[in-house]
């Protein structure tokens, strides 16, 4: 069925309005990890580190998807149009774009993205001093993950140069195996993107192999995993990139069946873009948001280490206190009266008296935040505060 000039302006507006969500949510776990990053090198926290290791990794997750959203604005035929954007081109140049996009999509970023968060999900599974924490993990993993997709790019490329020649060696060889753009029929100066099913059967033979690893990997992680938290974060990864990804390159491989004119073609071309999509969203989400957002959630570890201190503090001078109350049991005793008139003169904190042999006579005891000496005290003056409250009320003055 042919498509529609509304049909084909929604699928338009609604790619371009699903990739600008998608940039501003991964602009937004850009900013999530650089403020965690620059949190953990101005502060000091050193045990956020592990979390904030792989940050230029997933910065560059992020731009390969940022990357891949662009060039499917690229394809669009909403863009081609009379009086659109790409509609400046002749036909040669138009027919260029389609095949840069071939190779720039379906050969770099496709891949790339794909490698890259295999070696998010496999740095949990390194060693912690040569994994993550190592300086040089960021740029290896980089390196890693450009050498591993150099080859798809490369294959991409050469099927891309080599198909005119293709064509012509082998007429009976199908035009969809290795065309990457037709004319429109109303107008010859419109070229319209479509996908070479040759591109799409390399990508599939790719993602296969990625998918397994995932899945294989996938179960060693879970393996590792207590929290059921953290569970459902696995396995919402895994079942979404092995169900996506291949079913993304089944719609583009149905693609063939129709001209990029009809609506079939329109349809399988955005269906297989939401899956990615999707796809994208979730690796963002669960691998770039999720650990940024629990590292903050955490709060300023310094005034919890402070905050520790401090009951510590509190415990040992509790301690210690409570200490100076068995010996002073055994040489001398106040009346309540003098205590509570001698409290309401000096500074005083409250605690709990702790269960001895013998009952005290009340379940609370002040003690004075400061203890001078007994020496110090004139004869006659009363007794300082913070010694033991006695059952008896008479008075026994020191020595």
């Amino acid at each position: 069925m042919p498509l529609t000039r509304y049909s084909a302006e929604a699928f338009g507006v609604l790619t371009i309005c699903l990739v600008g969500l998608l940039v501003l949510l991964g602009l937004v776990c850009i900013g999530y990890t650089l403020y965690l990053r620059s949190r953990v090198l101005k502060q000091g926290f050193i045990l956020l580190s592990y979390f904030s290791g792989p940050w230029i990794i997933r910065i560059t997750f992020i731009l390969f998807t940022i990357w891949w959203g662009f060039g499917e604005i690229v394809r669009l035929n909403y863009i081609r149009r009379p009086g659109r954007v790409l509609n400046v081109l002749d036909f040669k140049w138009q027919e260029n774009v389609c095949k840069f996009y071939i190779v720039s999509n379906l050969g770099f970023a496709e891949p790339c993205l794909f490698l890259t968060l295999m070696f998010l999900l496999r740095a949990p599974l390194q060693n912690i001093d040569t994994g993550i924490l190592s300086r040089k993990w960021n740029g290896k993993t980089a390196s890693c993950v450009l050498l591993f997709a150099l080859p798809m790019f490369v294959l991409q490329l050469f099927l891309i140069l080599i198909g005119p020649e293709l064509r012509e060696d082998r007429k009976e060889l199908p035009l969809y195996f290795t065309r990457t753009a037709r004319s429109m029929q109303n107008s010859n100066d419109i070229a319209l993107c479509s996908y070479p099913l040759l591109n799409t059967i390399l990508l599939g033979l790719f993602t296969t192999v990625l998918t397994a690893y995932l899945i294989w990997l996938g179960r060693r992680i879970l393996k590792l995993v207590i929290n059921k938290g953290l569970q459902k974060r696995v396995y919402t990864l895994i079942f979404s990139v092995s169900s996506l990804l291949p079913l993304r390159v089944l719609l583009l491989g149905l693609s063939v069946l129709s001209r990029p004119e009809h609506f079939l073609f329109e349809a399988l071309a955005f269906s297989a873009f939401l899956v990615l999509l999707c796809c994208a969203g979730v690796c963002i989400v669960i691998l770039g948001y999720c650990p940024v957002a629990d590292c903050l959630a955490l709060g300023n570890l310094n005034d919890l280490e402070a905050r520790r201190r401090v009951i510590l503090d509190d415990q040992n001078d509790t301690a210690s206190l409570i200490a100076n109350q068995t010996h002073l049991d055994e040489s001398i005793g106040i009346s309540p009266e003098r205590n509570s008139d001698a409290s309401t003169k000096r500074g005083s904190i409250s605690f709990r008296t702790f269960i001895r042999d013998e009952p005290s006579s009340g379940p609370f005891v002040e003690l004075s935040l400061f203890s001078p000496s007994r020496d110090e005290n004139p004869s006659g003056s009363p007794p300082p505060v913070g010694w033991p409250m006695m059952s008896s009320p008479t008075h026994v003055h020191g020595p």
